[in-house]
This record gives C-alpha cells, sequence and structure tokens, in this order.
C-alpha cells in the first residue's frame, strides 16, 4: 500500500470513528462532499488545508495522518508530549465538546485578550453551561495552557502538511517564514495568543516549562532546516545554532511590530527583512 493510500485509509478510519455521516464529517471540515469522495476514492488529492482541517476536527495530528505516527521522523520538529494537546490515544479524537470549548476559548482569547476573558463568557459563547466548561478545564490557567498546546499543533500540522514534499531547504526556511507571517485571519489570532503567553510567562514562573517545550519545537525546526540547507550545499552560515537564534529572534520581534501597529511595518515589510536576512546571512553566510 503506497502512502497516498495509507492516508485515504487514515481519513475512512477516522469518519467511521467520529459520529455522523461523511457528509457531516466533509461539511464539518469545509469540505464539499464531493471533493472528499473523490479524494478518498484517488481521483484528486488532499491539499494542505485540508489535511490540516481534517486533523484540527477528528483530534489527530498531519503528521499521522502522512506517516501514521504522531512521532514519525519528519521535515519539521515534533512537540514535545508536554505540549501537545490531550486527546484520546484510543481513537486519536478528542470529545467534540471539549473540542468545541477549546477552540471557542482559543479565538476569545485572540480577539479580546486573556484577561477580558471569562469563564462564563467562554459558556456563553458555546451554548453551554459554566459548570460545564470547569468539567474540561477546572480554571482559566489549564484554558490558557490548552490555548497555547493548540497553537503549538496548528503550527506543527501546518508545516508539516506544507513542507513534507519540499525537498530544498532555502525554499522550506522561505515556506517556513512565509506560515509564520501574522496575516490577517488564523495566524494574527495565533500570534495574538502568542503575545498573551509571554507576557504570562514573564510574571508567572510556573507557566515557563510548558512554555519553553512548546517554542522549543519552533526553534528546532528552523536549526533542523538550516543544517539541511549545509547538508544540501545551499546554506554557507558558520553557526547553525546562531543563526538559528538570529532569525527566531527577527521573526519574534517583527511579528510584534505588526501586531502592536508600529509605524510603516506591515507583513510585507516583515517578510522583505526576514529574506534579506535569509539571503545575506545563510545563504550566502555571514
Amino acid at each position: 500500500m503506497d502512502e497516498t493510500e495509507q492516508l485515504r485509509t487514515r481519513v475512512r478510519t477516522l469518519i467511521r470513528s467520529l459520529p455522523g455521516a461523511q457528509r457531516e464529517f466533509a461539511a464539518a471540515i469545509g469540505l464539499d462532499g464531493t471533493k472528499l469522495s473523490k479524494a478518498l476514492g484517488g481521483t484528486r488529492r488532499f491539499s494542505p488545508h485540508e489535511l490540516v482541517r481534517i486533523a484540527e476536527y477528528s483530534g489527530v495530528t498531519v503528521n499521522w495522518l502522512l506517516n501514521g505516527s504522531d512521532d514519525a521522523r519528519t521535515v519539521t520538529a515534533v512537540p514535545a508530549p508536554a505540549a501537545r494537546p490531550e486527546s484520546d490515544p484510543a481513537h486519536h479524537t478528542q470529545s467534540e465538546p471539549r473540542r468545541r470549548i477549546l477552540e471557542t476559548a482559543w479565538a476569545l482569547i485572540a480577539e479580546r485578550g486573556y484577561h477580558r476573558v471569562r469563564i462564563s463568557d467562554i459558556a456563553q459563547a458555546c451554548g453551554t453551561s459554566t459548570a460545564a466548561i470547569h468539567y474540561h478545564f477546572p480554571g482559566k490557567t489549564e484554558v490558557l495552557n490548552e490555548a497555547l498546546r493548540r497553537n503549538v499543533k496548528l503550527a506543527f500540522d501546518r508545516q508539516v502538511a506544507e513542507l513534507h514534499a519540499v525537498e530544498e531547504a532555502h525554499d522550506r526556511l522561505l515556506k517556513l517564514v512565509e506560515l509564520q507571517l501574522p496575516t490577517e485571519g488564523l495566524l494574527r489570532a495565533e500570534w495574538s495568543v502568542w503575545l498573551q503567553v509571554w507576557n504570562e510567562v514573564a510574571l508567572e514562573p510556573e507557566l515557563r516549562s510548558l512554555y519553553t517545550d512548546s517554542y522549543d519545537r519552533w526553534y528546532q525546526t528552523i536549526r533542523m532546516t538550516i543544517r539541511t540547507g549545509q547538508e544540501q550545499g545551499v546554506f554557507r552560515v558558520a553557526d547553525p545554532e546562531a543563526a538559528t537564534v538570529q532569525l527566531t529572534a527577527l521573526i519574534d520581534g517583527l511579528g510584534i511590530q505588526v501586531l502592536t501597529g508600529r509605524p510603516g511595518s506591515s507583513v510585507g515589510t516583515m517578510r522583505a527583512h526576514l529574506h534579506d536576512f535569509i539571503t545575506r546571512s545563510i545563504v550566502k553566510g555571514a
């Protein structure tokens, strides 16, 4: 069985394990039912975006969908166990109420700010009771922790889906940059959650372990991509570790400038600065 057929088999398994018919699964992931049938039948491929939506809705990782294991070696670093969202290891699914609560809480935190979101706000947005929220998340700290883990999973899924077929390290690094830009929509919301996590970690040392595990996945992904570029002979950087520190710091700093509306900053200027740094300091070598 080839890799694409294994992927289709795993998606079929997920559909059977979840409540509802195939058409309901298609609607839940925002995919036309005919397109889903064609993808399952092998007459079209799942797009990277569709793989991410399938993984998000089903509570699995794109790595599992493509490679059969959450921990399979891939083109991006795998999250540490502590930085992963809770899931049902038997069926690779999260309970529907918990998933819906987390998605709602994550969106509210990204839009309003952590300290402006109450448990009652989450309950109201979900159309449920505060007791139901507390059943899954004892307090707001647990909500923020899971929001951070969701950020990690979203980025991991997106990177595996987009990069698994990109062989050349330079192209892969530029794609990683593109996937990290705070464009309107999901990526900007992820950045908003990260900003609030950074603030809380600075004030609450007990949160630092989870943050370190979460951020380290992104850091290691950049470093392994730079090292791959060295092996391929496309990067001439002298010190991959120093280049990783510099590039991740530049991404963080420029992203904060965009989100806080610094005059002259934009996603476009952020992209230009990062491409310039990669060309001068990594491709040509410092």
